[in-house]
């Protein structure tokens, strides 16, 4: 078992650690959040008063961050996690951030001594919670192997990408194609609707034929069809819209920056970017139907 620093408790990062705490790993733990560092600590982790201090002995460090600039803060500079870790710490970036900052930091690991994956997640706070999350990995292979046992006590499916930044490029890839076919299925749903199709009768022959996809069979968006979608829930969260925006909004940047075009991914970012001005960010990503039919 090996002692881990904890960096973000928030909705993926707090059930992330109680499932490393289940594993037998010990746990320091940090968040910004007097609330969560105390949830942390009744769930068994040291909770500590600064970021430094998580890393600080630790064999393990897994940061859980909103945005490349918070990684970029706490990983960097006289006070950062690299300063304070023992040389030859492992550093885990679960984030999602954009791939020339992961790859920057990748590189700035090494130069301090240290190994480092960027191993982004897919599976929602469910997933989080269940211990089922996907892993998606950029790093050395050596690195990788390290960090498998790790990751294994977090998730179900962990697969290695490539080099340092692979793990982003990965995670945002899969999310772009995901907003976009989301957008189609509810487009589809939305004109039955105007045609007369029932719902249910969409579902049974679209899920059969060609055009089946997760976002139907597993996510649908309409109320009725798949049970455990957030649709019967009145679209609570499983995965907020503005986190696709986010993710959206990674891919664009990342294709201007490789030269890649992507129509459909940039046209995804506006409609969700619509949708998170009106005040639905916090909504599930499948509530862009609303968006779609004109109304909320």
């Amino acid at each position: 078992m090996a002692s881990i620093g904890f960096i973000g408790l928030g909705n993926m990062g707090a059930p992330m650690m109680r499932n490393l705490l289940k594993a037998g790993h010990t746990v320091k733990a940090f968040d910004l959040s007097e609330p969560a560092r105390a949830a942390a600590a009744l769930a068994g982790a040291a909770a500590v008063s600064g970021a430094a201090e998580a890393a600080r002995g630790a064999e393990v460090v897994v940061t859980m961050l909103p945005a490349g600039q918070h990684v970029t803060s706490v990983m960097l500079g006289e006070d950062g996690l690299f300063a304070a870790a023992a040389a030859g710490t492992l550093f885990m970036d679960c984030s999602t951030i954009d791939v020339a900052t992961a790859r920057r930091i990748g590189d700035a690991a090494a130069q301090a001594g240290h190994a480092m994956i960027d191993a982004p997640v897919s599976g929602g706070v469910g997933g989080a919670e269940a211990g089922t999350l996907t892993f998606m990995v950029g790093g050395p292979v050596a690195a990788f192997e390290r960090a498998r046992p790790v990751l294994e006590a977090m998730g179900k499916t962990i697969v290695h990408a490539g080099g340092p930044g692979n793990g982003q490029a990965a995670k945002i890839c899969n999310n772009m194609l995901l907003g976009i076919s989301m957008i189609g299925t509810c487009e589809a749903f939305a004109l039955a609707e105007k045609l007369g199709l029932d719902h249910q009768k969409l579902f049974d022959i679209a899920s059969k034929s060609s055009g089946q996809c997760w976002s139907m069979t597993t996510y649908c968006p309409v109320p009725g069809p798949v049970a455990t979608s957030p649709a019967n829930r009145d679209y609570q969260a499983g995965f907020a819209a503005a986190m696709m925006l986010k993710d959206l909004k990674l891919a664009v940047e990342a294709a201007q920056l490789a030269g890649a075009t992507v129509p459909l991914g940039a046209e995804a970012a506006q409609l969700y970017s619509m949708m998170v001005g009106a005040g639905d960010g916090g909504l599930d990503f499948s509530g862009i139907i609303h968006l779609l039919r004109g109304r909320r």
